[in-house]
C-alpha cells in the first residue's frame, strides 16, 4: 500500500508540473504582451527590458571585444515564435471564439484521479449514449465516483441538440451531475475547418475523411478540456460496456507500473480502435499537438501508432526489434475491461460488428425464482427465446417488434399478494432492445372496491407502474388491493426494434422472494 501511495503522488507530482508549466507560459505570454505594449509607448526611453546577468566569462570577452560590431549582439530585441496550434489550424484565428465552449454544464470538479472522455455525436439511427453512461455510473463504488469526473463532449454544433442531450443526461442522472461527476461541453462552430476542402488521402472517400479528420479534432478538443481535471486521462466511446470497478483496475494498474518504475505512454483496456485507452494526463500534449498536425492524414488510432513508432523506433533496425519497444510503452491488459456494443457507426451507413474477444462473455439476462404461474404473450418470439423460458430464469424472452395492444401476461396459479417488482428490459449485447411506452398492471382478485386515486383500466386492470427511458420499470403495488390473479405488461405503441426483457423479478410478500 505504501508503494503504490508512493506511486500515486509520483504522477500526481509530474500533473501538478505541467499544470504549474502551463501558468508560467500563461505568465511569460502576460509579460510579453507587457513588454510589446510598453515599448510602443510614449515612455520607451525610461522603459527597460529585463535581461539575464552575464557570467564574469561572457563579461570578460566582451571587453576583449570593445568597440567591435560582434559585441552588440548579446541580448538582441528579437524572440522566436514557435508554432502553435493556429499554424497546424490557421482557421481558429478566422473567429476569436473558436477554441472558447460553446456549452458546458458542470461544476467545476478538478484534481481527480481519473479522467474519462466520452465523445458523442448524432446518429443516423440509435444512440447508446445513454445506455453507456448508465453502465458506467452503475459500475463505480462510491468511493470510485468521488476521485472520477466523465466529461461528455458533444461533438456537434447545433446548439439545439447539444441542450437536449444535456437536457436528457440531467433528467436521467441528475445526482451524478449535482455532485460533479458528470460535465457535458461542446465546441465553438468556428472550431472546425471547412472539411469540404480537406485533401483526400489515404485513397479514402470524401465522407470518411471529413469523419475522420473530424474525429480527430474532436479527440484533441475534449483531451485538452480534460487534460487539466486530473492525473489520468481514459479515452471511452459512447456505445461501450464496462465491467463492474474499472476505474479502480485501471487505475491500480497503472500505479502498479509506476511503482516498478515501468515506463509506459499508454495501457490499452480494450482491443479496439480507440476505446479504453489510458495516458497520463501530463503526456496528453504530445497526443494533442500531433492530432492537431495529422488530423487531416490518418485515422486516430492509426496516428497514436504513428506517435509511438516516432519516440522509440529506430530506422535502423528490424520491424521486430520496434515491434518488442513498442510493446513496453504501449502495453495491454488483459481481460478487456471495455466492450464495444454498438452496431451503426457515427460514420453513416456504416455497420461495426467487431468484438473484443479478451472481454470474455457478460451476462445476457438475470433469472429469478418467481412465483408459479401461467405465461403467455402474443408477441412473436425469436427462436428459443420464449417468455415461459425467460419466466423460469432460463433466457430471455426477444420479442419481435411490438406492436400496440401486445401483452406480456402472467396468471399466477395462486393468487399472489405482490410485495413488488422489478423487470428490465434490453441487454448488453443489444441494448437498444427495449420496451417503451408499456405500461404494467395488475388484476386483483377483489376489483370492486378500487379506490378513485387508482389509474383503472376499462378490463379492470390496475396500472401501478411503466418502463423508464432507459428500459426498467419497477414498484410496489398497494397492499389494499389483495391477493393478485394476474400480471401484464401492455405495449401502448410500436417501436423500430425488437423487445427484451432480460430480468423478470415478481415478489411477493408470503415468500418474500
Amino acid at each position: 500500500m505504501l508503494t503504490q501511495r508512493l506511486a500515486e503522488l509520483q504522477v500526481k507530482l509530474q500533473y501538478l508540473d505541467t499544470m504549474y508549466r502551463a501558468r508560467q507560459e500563461d505568465l511569460q505570454q502576460l509579460t510579453q504582451h507587457v513588454d510589446q505594449s510598453a515599448i510602443a509607448s510614449d515612455n520607451i526611453s525610461t522603459f527597460t527590458i529585463p535581461v539575464p546577468e552575464l557570467g564574469p566569462d561572457v563579461r570578460q570577452i566582451l571587453k576583449n571585444m570593445s568597440g567591435m560590431n560582434a559585441a552588440s549582439g548579446v541580448n538582441p530585441p528579437v524572440k522566436l515564435r514557435l508554432p502553435s496550434s493556429y499554424h497546424f489550424l490557421p482557421h481558429l484565428l478566422d473567429d476569436p471564439s473558436s477554441l472558447r465552449l460553446a456549452y458546458m454544464l458542470s461544476k467545476g470538479r478538478s484534481g481527480v484521479s481519473v479522467v474519462l472522455g466520452v465523445p458523442t455525436v448524432r446518429r443516423e439511427k440509435q444512440c447508446y449514449l445513454m445506455d453507456t453512461l448508465q453502465n458506467l455510473v452503475e459500475g463505480m463504488s462510491p468511493k470510485e465516483s468521488n476521485d472520477t469526473l466523465i466529461v461528455i463532449f458533444v461533438a456537434e454544433t447545433d446548439l439545439g441538440y447539444v441542450l437536449q442531450i444535456a437536457k436528457d443526461i440531467e433528467m436521467r442522472f441528475p445526482t451524478q451531475v449535482e455532485s460533479g461527476l458528470i460535465d457535458v461541453i461542446s465546441p465553438s462552430p468556428a472550431y472546425y475547418p471547412n472539411f469540404d476542402k480537406l485533401r483526400i488521402t489515404l485513397g479514402d472517400s470524401p465522407e470518411r475523411v471529413r469523419w475522420r479528420s473530424k474525429q480527430n479534432l474532436d479527440f484533441a478538443f475534449l483531451m485538452s478540456y480534460c487534460q487539466p481535471k486530473g492525473t489520468f486521462y481514459v479515452q471511452l466511446e459512447d456505445d461501450l460496456l464496462a465491467k463492474p470497478s474499472y476505474v479502480t483496475e485501471m487505475k491500480e494498474f497503472a500505479l502498479a507500473k509506476i511503482a516498478r518504475k515501468e515506463p509506459w505512454f499508454v495501457l490499452d483496456f480494450c482491443q479496439l480502435g480507440f476505446i479504453g485507452k489510458m495516458f497520463k494526463s501530463a503526456e496528453l500534449p504530445w497526443l494533442i499537438q500531433f492530432f492537431q498536425m495529422f488530423y487531416n492524414d490518418k485515422p486516430v488510432d492509426w496516428l497514436l501508432h504513428s506517435l509511438i513508432y516516432t519516440k522509440l523506433c529506430n530506422i535502423d533496425k528490424s520491424h521486430d526489434y520496434c515491434k518488442r519497444d513498442k510493446a513496453k510503452l504501449w502495453i495491454h491488459y488483459k481481460p478487456s475491461l471495455f466492450q464495444h456494443i454498438g452496431t451503426h457507426s457515427s460514420l453513416k451507413g456504416k455497420v461495426q460488428k467487431l468484438k473484443d474477444r479478451q472481454f470474455g462473455k457478460v451476462a445476457l439476462f438475470f433469472p429469478h425464482k418467481n412465483p408459479e404461474a401461467e405465461v403467455h404473450s402474443g408477441m412473436k418470439h425469436y427462436k428459443q427465446h420464449t417468455l415461459e423460458n425467460a419466466y423460469l430464469g432460463e433466457n430471455f424472452f426477444w420479442g419481435l417488434m411490438p406492436s400496440p395492444g401486445d401483452q406480456l401476461v402472467f396468471k399466477f396459479i395462486n393468487p399472489t399478494p405482490i410485495k413488488r417488482f422489478f423487470f428490465k428490459s434490453g441487454n448488453a449485447e443489444h441494448p437498444a432492445d427495449k420496451f417503451y411506452n408499456t405500461t404494467v398492471e395488475v388484476l386483483p382478485v377483489e376489483n370492486s372496491q378500487y379506490g378513485s386515486n387508482l389509474n383503472v383500466t376499462s378490463d379492470h386492470f390496475v396500472i401501478v407502474g411503466k418502463f423508464d427511458d432507459i428500459g426498467v420499470a419497477q414498484g410496489v403495488v398497494d397492499e389494499a388491493l389483495g391477493p393478485i390473479q394476474t400480471l401484464r405488461l401492455y405495449v401502448h405503441s410500436e417501436t423500430e426494434n425488437w423487445a427484451i426483457l432480460s430480468e423478470i423479478h415478481i415478489q411477493d410478500e408470503l415468500s418474500g422472494r
